[in-house]
């Protein structure tokens, strides 16, 4: 079969594509013919082995997958061969097979297409984990969600919208800032060429944001909490603009503020009936047509590192996604 692989850790460029032995399925796990894996930010830094579960090579990327079993482990129960599946790795999804562990799969809605069952995992359940388990984020509350064009940004836009927010969507460029407006988001702030903390502060009538959702950090970390509202909570998500934020505690202080880490892949280990659950209300969510993925694009297989690239650089909107060529 046929899978990107990772030989040094020197980013994407030394990534390519190789032909390698099909996997197995150990005891409490699934093999599964992948039809489509989403692609994440994460994904770069684990090929500059920068990641905080850090595999060495070879290895492929690859956390979110969909497509049908192949074959069971010992031990596995509630699966058939055949079923569609939605399923979480801890690497391997830039492959035409992989292997996951029963406990990380889910079963996938037939009226699902395969693009939207791997776009879907990762950020959908990062923003709802995130806003109500972790922020406990309430109806009538303020939301600023930075990067909200991303493919985390546009399902906290419109994961807090169900949830009952008014939300502020802080973007680079108006072109990005009207995909957030169509996923729900009801004031926009230009984080180009805007002061991110005057706006948020003025659409607040000078209360500050309830719930900030930052996936990017750096100055937008600050800015966030210095128009944080009394007893406001600052979830981090990550920081795609490369600056982790050093933060004076004098200023959580002052304001009763909760600053709030999230590491969802860490649900499936130590907490999975949070992540279970959460799938649940997401599923029944889309099913019912109140959220939909967005992607802006997909690649095939043998451009991986294109589709990658266009994540790392900020040029997508929503999801990007490689498919395979399911006449395999």
């Amino acid at each position: 079969m046929r899978a990107i692989v990772c030989h040094e850790l020197k980013g994407p460029a030394a990534l390519r594509l190789d032909e390698v032995p099909e996997p197995r399925p150990g005891p409490g796990q699934v093999r599964i013919r992948v039809r489509a894996c989403g692609v994440n930010f994460a994904d770069s830094l684990m090929t500059r082995g920068q990641y905080q579960k850090q595999p060495q090579p070879p290895f492929s990327p690859g956390f979110e997958v969909s497509g049908e079993v192949l074959e069971l482990g010992a031990d596995v129960q509630g699966i058939a061969v055949g079923d569609r599946m939605i399923a979480m790795t801890p690497q391997g999804g830039y492959a035409e097979q992989v292997v996951a562990d029963r406990n990380r799969c889910a079963p996938m809605p037939v009226a699902m297409p395969w693009e939207h069952g791997a776009a879907f995992p990762v950020v959908f359940g990062t923003s709802h984990v995130a806003l109500q388990h972790r922020a406990r984020l309430r109806a009538g509350e303020t939301l600023v969600v930075h990067g909200a064009s991303g493919g985390v940004g546009l399902t906290a836009v419109a994961i807090g919208k169900q949830l009952g927010a008014t939300v502020i969507a802080t973007a680079n460029g108006l072109g990005k800032l009207e995909v957030a407006r169509e996923h729900g988001a009801d004031h926009l702030i230009d984080s180009s060429h805007e002061d991110v903390r005057t706006r948020i502060k003025e659409l607040t009538d000078g209360r500050g944001a309830d719930v900030v959702y930052d996936p990017v950090g750096g100055d937008l970390f600050t800015a966030s909490l210095r128009s944080i509202a009394f007893e406001g909570r600052i979830l981090v998500i990550g920081f795609a603009g490369g600056t982790v934020p050093q933060i004076p505690a004098n200023h959580l202080l002052v304001k009763n503020v909760d600053v709030i880490g999230l590491n969802w892949p860490a649900y499936a280990e130590l907490h999975p009936q949070v992540m279970t659950e959460s799938f649940q209300t997401l599923i029944h969510w889309y099913l019912d047509g109140m959220i939909k993925p967005h992607i802006s694009a997909t690649y095939p297989l043998e451009q991986a590192v294109e589709a990658l690239n266009q994540v790392m650089t900020r040029k997508s909107t929503g999801k990007v996604v490689i498919t395979m060529d399911t006449a395999n």
